[in-house]
């Protein structure tokens, strides 16, 4: 996510850190090339000329800290001015009203509305305990009202189900009752999208708009399509009051120019962003962590959060009692290790929460492939169950058996074994109490963070390694 934007932006911020101090020319140099990669990144102009305004006149006559050097120091201004484009926090949805709530989706055709209506209600669910009703007023694309109904089983919330020859202000007033009936805390009612803003579109969700009074109006729209979200953004809202937005495919979107332009020009705060194809992938849009991200700090707070939940509690609390009873880890546990990782989005996609991200070379993130880890699960389910428990009964002909079934090389099967031994070693260490002390370090982070989420960093600007 924003991978182009972080990697220009961490070259310019490497060229300052020798430096003695801020002065006007090479602030100036900075913040040129700073300007160079917001243009690049698809940032809407209007919202770099005032970013660029507002953090030279803030860096020129900055006093740096003696526990700072000048690069850090510039780094933390930009992070500020970051924060103050994308909102300060984290703007929730409001749903004090009398239930139920009705939350009203918009947005373009193409933009992931329809998924994007689901994960909000699984999110809603799982996060707030709420009960959630979806209903789905978009008569025009084939299969949409069907696709709001898998997904809705496939979360287990309520689903009002409409038809394609209602009138959509006789589904959603119907949907209303319905969920009254039911006690519903939230309905979410997911609109028609159109391929452009036409004046029937905009006659037809205002009508809906004022027949539910819905206490949030969220605009869903395509994170990669940059600046141009932000424009159609504000067209929206200047047709319908919109309360937020909600930026889809962001994982994606290798440039953010979506996510530092919508809220300066739409006036609207981005309440949630898409990170993935996975039902469960949506999250509220911090942007404190969000600005940390670009700029190559890591979002620690994101990492943990996201192992609380993606984590496989009582699987991790197993193989922690295996080692410190002294038992092997064996490849049974390497697999399931591998799994625990895919389900956290991968490792491209912890490495980008991990600070110290900025200090890698240019197109190092990029290079991850998950696939690898993919290949190493086919090796290992191609193996007995007692080859698992003992990787030394593998002779030749095993392997060879081993590399047909899973449709892999030698050479994968002992690079897999390598890795393996190298997982053992570490876990050997852990076996007294390292994994305790290993966790607590972990926890330690979250002391170290510095003025508005940005990761303390010790004098001479060198990150911690993990």
């Amino acid at each position: 996510m924003f991978e182009n934007l972080t990697e220009r932006l961490s070259g310019t911020f490497r060229k300052l850190t020798g430096r003695a101090n801020l002065t006007e020319s090479n602030i100036q140099e900075a913040m040129r090339e700073v300007r160079r990669a917001l243009l690049e990144a698809d940032v809407a102009l209007p919202v770099v000329k005032d970013f660029i305004d507002r953090v030279s006149t803030r860096a020129v006559g900055q006093e740096v800290s003696k526990s700072l050097t000048p690069g850090q120091a510039f780094i933390k201004l930009v992070q500020a001015e970051m924060q103050a484009i994308m909102g300060y926090a984290n703007a929730e949805l409001n749903l004090k009203s009398v239930p139920p709530a009705v939350v009203l989706m918009a947005g373009l055709q193409g933009a992931g509305k329809t998924t994007t209506t689901a994960k909000l209600a699984r999110l809603l669910k799982t996060k707030s305990q709420k009960k959630v009703m979806l209903v789905s007023a978009d008569i025009y694309r084939p299969a949409a009202i069907q696709q709001l109904q898998t997904l809705a089983n496939e979360i287990d919330v309520e689903f009002f189900f409409s038809d394609a020859s209602q009138a959509p202000l006789t589904i959603v007033d119907s949907a209303l009752r319905e969920a009254k009936k039911k006690f519903v805390d939230v309905l979410l009612v997911d609109t028609a999208g159109r391929l452009a803003i036409d004046q029937q579109m905009m006659d037809e969700i205002s009508a809906l708009h004022r027949h539910l009074n819905p206490v949030e109006t969220l605009f869903v729209v395509d994170a990669m399509t940059g600046q141009d979200a932000a424009n159609t953004a504000k067209a929206f809202n200047e047709a319908l009051p919109l309360t937020g937005v909600v930026l889809t495919k962001a994982d994606g979107d290798a440039r953010g120019g979506a996510a530092l332009s919508v809220r300066h020009i739409t006036g609207k705060p981005i309440k949630f962003i898409g990170t993935g194809e996975k039902i469960d992938g949506l999250e509220p849009f911090y942007p404190d962590r969000i600005a940390s991200r670009i700029l190559g700090m890591g979002d620690v707070i994101s990492l943990i959060e996201e192992a609380e939940q993606k984590v496989d509690k009582k699987q991790a609390e197993r193989l922690a009692r295996k080692i410190k009873k002294g038992k092997g880890f064996d490849l049974e546990d390497f697999k399931e290790q591998l799994k625990q990782m895919q389900n956290m989005g991968g490792v491209a996609s912890i490495m980008e929460k991990m600070p110290g991200m900025g200090a890698l070379p240019p197109g190092a993130a990029g290079q991850v492939d998950d696939s690898q880890f993919r290949r190493m699960e086919a090796i290992i389910n191609s193996m007995t169950l007692r080859e698992r428990h003992n990787p030394d009964l593998l002779n030749g002909s095993r392997k060879r058996r081993i590399t047909q079934g899973s449709g892999t090389q030698i050479q994968d099967l002992n690079r897999l074994l390598k890795q393996h031994k190298q997982m053992q070693k570490m876990m050997k260490k852990m076996k007294g109490g390292g994994m305790a002390n290993m966790m607590r370090g972990l926890g330690g982070l979250q002391s170290k963070m510095g003025p508005g989420g940005m990761p303390g960093m010790p004098p001479g600007g060198k990150l911690p390694r993990f």
